[in-house]
Formats: C-alpha cells, sequence, structure tokens
C-alpha cells in the first residue's frame, strides 16, 4: 500500500540540542493514528518539520512517495497536507462562514480578491456550508468566530483545513481548551470525515486517543520509543513510566 506519509531518519538539532532524533514514521492512506508524549518531547516539533515549518538538520519527508523535504509549507499544501494548531488561528471578528470560505479561496488561488463577503460567491459558500454540515456546525455559519464556544471554534478551524482537500491531516490537539463535556463533539465530528484521508492527531485527551486511534506513536525526547495498537501502547511498562503514570491495580 502507498504511504500517504512517511519520514526516513529524520532529524532536527539547534546546536549540542537534539529535538528530533532519526524518526521513521508511517502513515498510511485512510490511517487514524495519535501522536502521544510527555510535554516537551517533539510533537509539535515534528508536526512542524512534517508541514516544513521546520527544516530538518538530515533525513527526508515523503508523501505518497515523493521526497517533499525541500518543498515549502504552501507547497506541501498543495501537495495535499493540511494541518490545524494548538492555538486557533482563526480570524476572530469574521464569520465562521467566511473563515472557511477564505481557507477555499487559498486553495483555489483566489484570496487576493477576497476583499468581500462569502454570500456573495456562490461556489464559496456551497462548498464552506458542506464542510460545516459535515462537521455539525451548519447553523454557526453567520455567527462572528470570537462569540462561539471554543469547543466549536475548533470544529470551525477543522472546516477551514478541509477546505484545502488534504489528503493527510494533521491535528495539533483539536481538543486543547475544550470542556471535558464536549470532547465527544470532536471525535464525532472526526468520525465523520472521510475514510480515505489519513489523519493523525497530537493530544493529551487519552480518553479521545484511545476511543480515535487504530494506532499511536508515543514520542519521547524527539525519538520514538514505540509505536502499536491502542492495547500495545496502554499495557507497555515504558510508556506509563514515562507519561501516563502507573497504572492502577
Amino acid at each position: 500500500m502507498t504511504l500517504a506519509l512517511e519520514t526516513q531518519g529524520l532529524c532536527l538539532s539547534f546546536g549540542a540540542l537534539r529535538v528530533a532524533v532519526d524518526i521513521n514514521f508511517k502513515l498510511e492512506k485512510g490511517a487514524r493514528h495519535a501522536l502521544i508524549g510527555p510535554n516537551g518531547a517533539g510533537k509539535t516539533t515534528f508536526v512542524n518539520l512534517l508541514t516544513g515549518r521546520l527544516k530538518p538538520s538530515a533525513g527526508e519527508v515523503f508523501m505518497e512517495g515523493n521526497a517533499v523535504t525541500q518543498l515549502t509549507q504552501a507547497q506541501r499544501v498543495i501537495k495535499g497536507l493540511g494541518r490545524t494548531f494548538q492555538i486557533n488561528t482563526l480570524f476572530n471578528k469574521m464569520t465562521v462562514l467566511d473563515n472557511v470560505a477564505l481557507g477555499i479561496s487559498e486553495r483555489e488561488h483566489v484570496s487576493r480578491s477576497f476583499w468581500q463577503p462569502a454570500i456573495k460567491n456562490k461556489n464559496l459558500i456551497e462548498e464552506s456550508y458542506s464542510f460545516l454540515e459535515l462537521l455539525g456546525i451548519k447553523e454557526d455559519a453567520s455567527l462572528i468566530v470570537k462569540d462561539l464556544p471554543y469547543g466549536k471554534q475548533r470544529l470551525v478551524e477543522i472546516a477551514v483545513a478541509l477546505g484545502l482537500k488534504p489528503k493527510v491531516l494533521l491535528l495539533d490537539e483539536p481538543a486543547a481548551g475544550v470542556p471535558s463535556m464536549e470532547t465527544d463533539k470532536i471525535l464525532k465530528a472526526l468520525d465523520s470525515l472521510p475514510k480515505d484521508m489519513a489523519i493523525m492527531i497530537i493530544e493529551h485527551d487519552m480518553d479521545l486517543v484511545f476511543k480515535f486511534a487504530s494506532e499511536i506513536t508515543v514520542l519521547v525526547q524527539g525519538e520514538i520509543l514505540c509505536q502499536g495498537t491502542p492495547t500495545e501502547v496502554a499495557n507497555d511498562k515504558r510508556v506509563h513510566q514515562v507519561y501516563l503514570g502507573e497504572p492502577h491495580v
């Protein structure tokens, strides 16, 4: 099977500080994957290497078998790599609809002319509504983003990412700042995404991780400690020692 995303020997150092150490990673098409690890493990750094925000000191990044290591962030987006961030990057004074439509206009290379509300562009509005409907927030389309509960703002950010039509979607802590009673909405939204899209979440909410992921990678000090099914990871003593804590007897 062709891999959606792969790294080989990926390394990054800042002087003597090594923040990514020989990372060999594979993400299959349609994967539902989670990346976990303690604070400072290098998870966001790894995502920044995947997306081109950071350049590796050594190693390669591949998408569908093609090297993209030298490509810019924008070029990787065109190739089908989408992401969200720990802290949302939405335009808080714009409507939900216009935020999503702006993402689509970037994909279509018409964002420079995006000076009027999305309501004036039929194609943009129809596609924007389709993503909002998919994520269960269509009724919020006309609301200003800053007026939404934070959980819904995270869903809007996912809708914006979907507007780029990614083949691979990297979600950096999609449940960060979301009240625990609302995380099921995030999980439901993730379950609604296209089954052929490879999705990796970076997340500290272990309930969400174990409900969502069919495979988990554990990163510690910039290195992969282990990778496996949720059951395998949950039963790995090393993971409990460095991250999950000792299991209850």
